[in-house]
């Protein structure tokens, strides 16, 4: 197994995204508290890692239109 698939942290993206806005928020948090979700399960810790950063930067842009509450 590969430390880092590109296309796997890709795919769990779309996949956690089509959650919705707020299921997102609360994803992010449990990504942040070293939780895994169902979506995470298989991946490395760096995949992980590159999972919750690029998650961030995706909710930064609807910060104003969806928050966490």
């Amino acid at each position: 197994m590969d430390l880092f698939d590109r296309y796997r942290v890709e795919d769990r993206l779309e996949t956690l995204c089509e959650k919705g806005c707020r299921r997102v928020w609360s994803d992010i948090d449990a990504l942040e508290q070293g939780r895994d979700l169902p979506e995470t399960r298989d991946l490395s810790a760096e995949e992980r890692r590159l999972l919750l950063r690029e998650l961030k930067q995706i909710m930064a842009v609807y910060a104003d239109r969806c928050s966490a509450t």
